[in-house]
C-alpha cells in the first residue's frame, strides 16, 4: 500500500513536533509537509497531492475551519485542539476526528485507522476485479509503537485492568485502547461481543455453551447480559 501523504497545519512548533513523530511511527503514513499557517497550507495542497491533513483551529491569518471551508478538493481532516467548542462545527465540516491537545499516541492512532479502514474500502473497491486476496488489518498502537495485526489472525480480545489484550495463535499484544473502542473499530460481522471484558473473532470458535465459548485453546464466559443476544448471533 502507498503511504498516504499527510500535512500538517500547526503554528506551535511542540505540537507540530509530536505530531510528525506520531506520522513517523506509523507505516502507512508519509510527512510531506509542516505548515505554520492556513495560507501556508492552501499553496501545498495545490502543488502537492495530499491525502491527510492535522489541522489546528487557532492559527494566525486564516483559521483552520475557513481553511477548510476553502479547500476546493478536500482531503481527508483531523482537528487537532486545546479546545472542543468547536467539534460541532468540525464534524459539520465532515472531519474524520477531532483530536483535543494533549494528544495520546493511542488516540491518534484511532483517528488514523478510521482513515486506513476507509481507503482500504475504495481501495478493495476499486481493485476488486483485479484481486479478491485483500487481507484487511490495523496498525494497533502496541507499547509505544504501531503493529500491525491482519484482523483474520484475531482469535479474541480481553480487557484486564488498564489493558486489553489482543490475542493471535502465536502472540498477545498488550495495549491501552478501551474494548468498547475496538469494538467499534472492528467489523460486527465477523466480531462478537460476549462479556464485558472479551471480545471474540466468530469464525475462530471451536464450541460453545449457554455459559461459555471455547476458542484458541481457552475457555471464555458468556456475560449474563449478552447471552440472548450471543444464542441469537451463533445459533442464527
Amino acid at each position: 500500500m502507498t503511504p498516504l501523504r499527510c500535512i500538517i497545519v500547526e503554528d506551535e512548533p511542540l505540537a507540530a513536533e509530536i505530531l510528525a513523530e506520531y506520522i513517523q511511527m506509523t507505516p502507512f503514513l508519509q510527512l510531506v509537509d509542516v505548515c505554520p499557517d492556513a495560507l501556508k497550507a492552501l499553496e501545498v495542497v495545490r502543488e502537492k497531492p495530499v491525502d491527510v491533513i492535522f489541522l489546528d483551529i487557532n492559527l494566525p491569518k486564516l483559521t483552520g475551519l475557513d481553511f477548510v471551508k476553502a479547500l476546493p478538493n478536500q482531503p481527508k481532516v483531523i482537528i487537532t485542539s486545546a479546545y472542543h467548542e468547536f467539534a460541532v462545527e468540525g464534524f459539520d465540516l465532515q472531519v474524520v476526528d477531532y483530536l483535543l491537545k494533549p494528544i495520546e499516541f493511542n488516540r491518534f492512532t484511532k483517528a488514523v485507522n478510521k482513515i486506513l479502514h476507509t481507503h482500504r474500502i475504495q481501495e478493495i473497491a476499486h481493485n476488486y476485479r483485479k484481486s479478491l486476496s485483500q487481507r484487511p488489518f490495523y496498525f494497533f498502537a502496541v507499547q509505544k509503537r504501531a503493529v500491525k495485526i491482519y484482523l483474520d489472525e484475531i482469535l479474541f480480545i480481553e480487557s484486564l485492568k488498564d489493558t486489553v489484550i489482543i490475542h493471535t495463535p502465536d502472540h498477545s499484544y498488550p495495549t491501552h485502547y478501551h474494548l468498547n473502542e475496538l469494538e467499534e473499530m472492528l467489523p460486527r460481522e465477523h466480531f462478537l461481543r460476549i462479556h464485558r471484558s472479551f471480545l471474540v473473532a466468530i469464525d475462530k470458535i471451536d464450541s460453545f455453551s449457554a455459559a461459555e465459548i471455547e476458542i484458541g485453546g481457552r475457555t471464555l464466559p458468556i456475560g449474563r447480559k449478552y447471552k440472548e443476544y450471543v444464542a441469537e448471533r451463533l445459533e442464527s
